[in-house]
C-alpha cells in the first residue's frame, strides 16, 4: 500500500517569532466536501482550527464571514490571512503548500490533468447527482425523481470505468482525487445507495478506506441527519 508522506506543519509566526496558531477551517462535520479537506489535512499532519458554521441556520451570511468568503460557502480555509474555498481547490492548496512531495497531487502535466479531471467529475457529476436526487427529497420534500436517480447510476458507471484496471481513481497512486471521491461515495453509502453493483467501485471503496486516515469522521452525523429527514418525510 502507498505511504502518505508529509512534512511538519509550520505554524505561522509574528515578527517576534511567536506562533499565531493553526489555520481557521469553516465547516460542517456532515458535509462531504468538508470531510475531504479534513482527510487531506490529517494525512499531511496539519492541525486545523475548526470553526463550525451551520449553513442550514444561515450562519454563513454574517457580515464577518461574507468578508472572508463573498460566496458564503463551506468549506472555507483561512491560512494566515489567505482565504480559499471550494473543497477541491483547498485540497490542492494544502498539498502544494505543505506536502513533503507531490505524491497526492503530481506535478507531471498528464498525471495532474487526470487528477484534475477526476476532481471535476466529482464536483460536476458524482457529487452533483447526490445533491439533485437526495437533497431534493431531504430539503425540499420532493418525491424521489427516477430521472435524477438514473444520473446517479450513470455517474457510478463512469467511476466504475475509471477504476477498471486501476488501484486508485486517477491511476496507480493515491491522490487528492481519491480523498474527494471517497467523501462523496461514503455519503452515498450512508444514504443506502448500493455500490455493490459496481464491482470496481466496491473494490476501491474497501481498499481506500484502509489507507486514508479519518475517512469516516463526521459520516455518522450525516447518516443521522439523513435518517431524521427520511422519518420527517414519512410522517408528512
Amino acid at each position: 500500500m502507498q505511504t502518505i508522506k508529509s512534512k511538519s506543519f509550520p505554524k505561522k509566526k509574528t515578527d517576534d517569532g511567536i506562533p499565531t496558531g493553526k489555520m481557521d477551517f469553516y465547516y460542517l462535520p456532515a458535509s462531504a466536501p468538508c470531510r475531504a479537506v479534513l482527510m487531506v489535512a490529517r494525512a499531511l499532519g496539519i492541525e486545523l482550527n475548526k470553526k463550525l458554521l451551520n449553513t442550514l441556520a444561515g450562519e454563513q451570511l454574517t457580515p464577518e464571514f461574507v468578508k472572508i468568503n463573498p460566496q458564503h460557502t463551506i468549506p472555507t480555509l483561512v491560512d494566515n490571512g489567505f482565504s480559499v474555498w471550494e473543497s477541491r481547490a483547498i485540497l490542492v492548496y494544502l498539498v502544494e503548500q505543505y506536502g513533503k512531495d507531490d505524491a497526492l497531487y503530481p506535478k507531471d502535466p498528464q498525471e495532474q490533468a487526470l487528477v484534475n479531471q477526476r476532481l471535476y467529475f466529482d464536483m460536476g457529476s458524482l457529487s452533483q447527482s447526490f445533491a439533485d436526487y437526495y437533497y431534493a427529497q431531504f430539503l425540499q420534500h420532493k418525491p424521489a425523481d427516477p430521472a435524477q436517480f438514473e444520473k446517479v447510476k450513470t455517474s457510478f458507471s463512469y467511476l466504475n470505468v475509471f477504476l477498471e484496471g486501476h488501484q486508485f481513481v486517477a491511476g496507480p497512486k493515491l491522490t487528492v482525487a481519491d480523498f474527494s471521491i471517497l467523501a462523496t461515495v461514503s455519503t452515498f453509502v450512508v444514504a443506502d445507495f448500493d455500490i455493490s453493483k459496481y464491482a470496481n467501485v466496491a473494490r476501491w471503496y474497501q481498499a481506500v478506506k484502509k489507507v486514508i486516515p479519518g475517512w469516516d469522521e463526521g459520516l455518522n452525523v450525516m447518516k443521522e441527519w439523513i435518517d431524521a429527514k427520511r422519518k420527517e418525510n414519512a410522517s408528512n
